[in-house]
């Protein structure tokens, strides 16, 4: 194994040891279920690695029920033994993971554990079409992880010159191979300035959408129930994901792809293709990027939820007939106090500021 495998795999058993500890703390959430599911089927590795952490947390339990291996006893031996060298604890617990005689049982319990686990997260697909994982984890491939908590924005160059601009309680998987570039957005927003390659394409999965592009400016974000494509500059191909149930059952009545340009928006769901493009104005629609939130003649309840993505205390519409109330202007998407003058200011709202939340409310 080379220095470059060597550094990969040890990225990897460190990713899989925060996941096992943060699922070992309290059970995940939703959002945080999706990501473990698309990084355990990003490769058979990340499979095999977390189930070697898992085996070593489980011994080391084990371990430190018996007193014959409490700490205590375990520190008084060593310290009798002046002869002994001190060992590094974590390469000894990882190399009977790793060793000959181990590697037949551990490929299948790794294949057992891949199906336990994504099918208790509800994310079950046959490894054979996973689309996360055509690029296995070797020497020239690079695998990167960036996310951003809520109210945070993120913007990474990365290492083909591309840029990411990350939205707030975003997540996405980078790896980048010989022949391709792999990005999974596993929830929130993603802006991407892709730097031109014709022989290593771009490629993007995003819920129930996939996205290809050479050289482009594109803005992917998942929604509840869908995945929305903005072109702004150049084109991309977006196709529903392959583990798509719409996808199997209308390869033969609908085209594998549809062609977005600039200023086009597409709108993919698991249960609707072909979809249309729309023409939009791409640069409002990725106000983000410059911290601003833009709206015209937008309802009251959908500019609430666009500011709720940021600010730290959520607004609540008390009165349902103001979601309906039509809302203009530009706003920071750091600058809750100045909306929050803003609806003062509307005739007939009445704006509470709680220690929790945001109430507006009709006068």
């Amino acid at each position: 194994m080379t220095s470059k495998d060597e550094q990969i795999r040890a990225a990897i058993v460190e990713q899989a040891a925060e996941w096992l500890v943060a699922n070992d703390e309290e059970p995940l959430a939703a959002r945080e279920s999706v990501a473990l599911a698309a990084w355990l089927k990003a490769s058979p590795v990340h499979v095999e690695e977390f189930l070697g952490v898992s085996v070593v947390a489980r011994d080391l339990r084990k371990a430190a029920a018996d007193q014959e291996y409490s700490v205590d006893a375990v520190v008084a031996r060593a310290r009798a033994e002046d002869d002994s060298p001190v060992q590094p604890l974590w390469p000894r617990l990882i190399t009977p993971v790793r060793s000959v005689s181990s590697r037949g049982w551990l490929t299948a319990a790794a294949a057992t554990m891949a199906v336990i686990v994504v099918v208790s997260l509800g994310f079950w697909s046959p490894w054979e079409v996973r689309p996360v994982a055509p690029v296995p984890v070797s020497v020239g491939t690079t695998a990167l992880h960036f996310e951003t908590r809520h109210g945070e924005q993120l913007s990474r160059r990365l290492a083909d010159n591309s840029v990411l601009h990350l939205n707030t309680d975003s997540a996405v998987t980078i790896r980048f191979g010989k022949t391709q570039r792999l990005v999974i957005l596993t929830s929130g927003q993603a802006d991407f300035e892709v730097a031109h390659e014709p022989d290593r394409a771009f490629r993007v999965f995003a819920g129930s959408a996939e996205v290809v592009a050479i050289g482009t400016k594109f803005d992917v974000r998942l929604q509840d129930d869908s995945t929305v494509v903005t072109v702004i500059e150049g084109r991309v191909a977006v196709e529903p994901s392959p583990v798509s149930e719409t996808r199997r059952a209308n390869t033969n009545h609908a085209p594998r792809y549809v062609e977005v340009g600039a200023d086009q928006q597409i709108r993919v769901a698991a249960d609707e293709w072909p979809a249309t493009p729309t023409i939009v104005d791409a640069q409002r629609t990725t106000s983000w990027l410059r911290h601003e939130i833009v709206f015209d003649h937008e309802p009251l309840e959908r500019v609430a939820a666009e500011f709720n993505r940021y600010a730290p205390k959520p607004i609540e519409i008390a009165t349902p007939a103001l979601r309906t109330l039509e809302i203009s202007g530009v706003f920071a998407t750091d600058d809750s106090e100045a909306f929050i003058a803003f609806l003062r200011r509307l005739k007939g709202v009445r704006v509470e500021v709680a220690a929790t939340h945001i109430r507006v409310s009709q006068q």
